[in-house]
């Protein structure tokens, strides 16, 4: 049985930097370029400069144990070793200007001098396929595997009779229970069998107890339009559940069921002294710092989706019934009650009483930011929305939610199917492994909305294209 050696690419040191330690017993290479890519990154801010000064860190911190390039043994039996450019490189028709040739030459290399079975592992797709073609076995690095067809999506739907949705407690949730492993906070919508548009949805609450789910009220009108967004806001209103998971595609209404929560927790119940929303910079390349303004004006148009949401918002607690109901809680900074009577849609104002972005920006109760800048900080009695988590690797999202602090609510939203990061997958994204490695934990929540609320056209776009 030949020996296995599992070569690194330097996007899985990006990824994950505790990668090093992922691979149990086994022989691991890191080659020289990568070492080389690695020096290249480490000055960013950004976190691929993060993973990679932490992984130069870890493997200088265990040049202590010996030397690298003669391989150093782990505790669990694994073994690092820095693989250096061989003689021979030249003669696998790479070219060799380009630091991924250099790196497979490598794996080509030690294949051929060992007699090993070389495992390459990366992130890059090209480079899977080019480790494919010159016949090394090429891998996807993943802690764990999560499948697009069998993930948690935080509720079941079981059918029943109607007559079932009658009781308090219908007396097929026992039943359920015995025929599902349920987590906390998963719901469970029971469906009558002969009209879909009947039924009733129930909370997991551990041991054995269900929570009948009904929609907040007083949101300016706005009502849940199907049974997931029922779930969703059920879990935005709980002060309980400190982290909550919203993932779905586009139109399914994410950022709008928490923006509405939100507002409704700060103006109205004085839950939280500030909103918070962060999305990555991910589609604009990871620096912003070229775009011209200061932070706020940067990020103005590319939190528009915030905005546009938000005068929905404001439109829609305008023109309802409640507005004489609420229009004297938006209060002030500093406590004090005011009726906000503005001069309409873009009035100084707000529309209509109802709070603008600006104007919660200059009392310092709303916050607008790009991730970069959350880094480090400690976050107390915020209500946080971080959007678009897709394009997070775990260990960023882990980073942010390790600074929430006390009294706050972090809420993570994002598509799983749309993800603009090269290196990351439905399977391996921050939301997903978020999603998963949390749920049964009685602080948190998530829930899959799967049905498009925009529009028919934009329901089938969502489908068909």
């Amino acid at each position: 049985m030949k020996k296995k050696l599992y070569l690194l690419d330097t996007n899985v040191l990006i990824h994950d930097a505790r990668a090093l330690f992922a691979f149990k017993g086994a022989w691991i290479g890191i080659a020289m370029p990568v070492l080389e890519e690695l020096d290249k990154f480490k000055t960013e801010t950004s976190a691929r400069g993060r993973n990679a000064r932490e992984a130069i860190r870890t493997l200088d911190k265990l040049r202590e144990r010996g030397s690298l390039s003669e391989g150093v043994v782990l505790e669990d039996g694994a073994t690092i070793q820095i693989l250096l450019a061989p003689a021979d490189m030249a003669e696998f028709g790479l070219d060799l200007s380009e630091n991924d040739n250099k790196i497979l030459s490598i794996a080509l290399s030690m294949r051929k001098k060992h007699d090993l079975e070389v495992h390459f592992i990366s992130k890059d797709l090209n480079m899977r396929v080019k480790a494919d073609a010159l016949g090394l076995l090429a891998e996807d690095y993943r802690r764990e595997h999560i499948a697009e067809d069998d993930f948690y999506k935080g509720w079941i739907s079981v059918p029943v009779h109607a007559g079932e949705l009658q009781h308090d407690q219908p007396s097929i949730l026992q039943a359920v229970l015995n025929d599902h492993q349920l987590f906390y906070n998963e719901y469970v919508q029971l469906v009558s069998e002969r009209n879909p548009e009947n039924y009733r949805i129930f909370r997991y609450c551990g041991e054995k107890v269900f929570k009948s789910v009904v929609a907040p009220r007083g949101l300016w009108g706005i009502v849940p339009r199907n049974p997931q967004q029922y779930m969703a806001f059920d879990l935005l209103f709980n002060d309980d559940i400190q982290l909550v998971a919203l993932f779905g595609p586009a139109g399914t209404g994410k950022t709008f069921l928490v923006l509405v929560s939100a507002l409704h927790k700060l103006l109205i119940e004085h839950a939280y002294k500030k909103i918070l929303v962060a999305r990555p910079v991910e589609p604009l390349g990871r620096d912003i710092g070229y775009l011209p303004g200061d932070m706020q004006e940067k990020l103005y148009s590319w939190m528009q989706p915030v905005r546009d949401n938000w005068e929905f918002i404001a439109s829609r607690a305008h023109s309802s019934s409640e507005r004489g109901v609420h229009e004297g809680a938006f209060d002030a900074k500093d406590g004090e009650r005011k009726v906000r009577r503005g001069k309409g849609k873009g009035g100084k104002d707000g529309a209509h009483g109802f709070p603008t972005i600006e104007e919660l920006m200059r009392e310092d109760r709303l916050s607008l930011e790009a991730i970069t800048y959350m880094r480090g900080r400690s976050i107390p009695k915020q209500y946080i929305l971080i959007d678009e988590v897709q394009n997070l690797t775990p260990h960023e999202v882990k980073t942010l939610v390790t600074r929430v602090g006390e009294g706050s609510k972090i809420v993570l939203a994002g598509d799983p199917y749309q993800i603009d990061s090269p290196y990351l997958d439905f399977a391996s994204n921050g939301l997903v492994v978020t999603n998963e490695r949390f749920k049964g934990q009685r602080i948190f929540g998530s829930v899959f909305l799967e049905k498009s609320e925009r529009s028919e056209l934009s329901d089938l776009a969502a489908q068909l294209l």
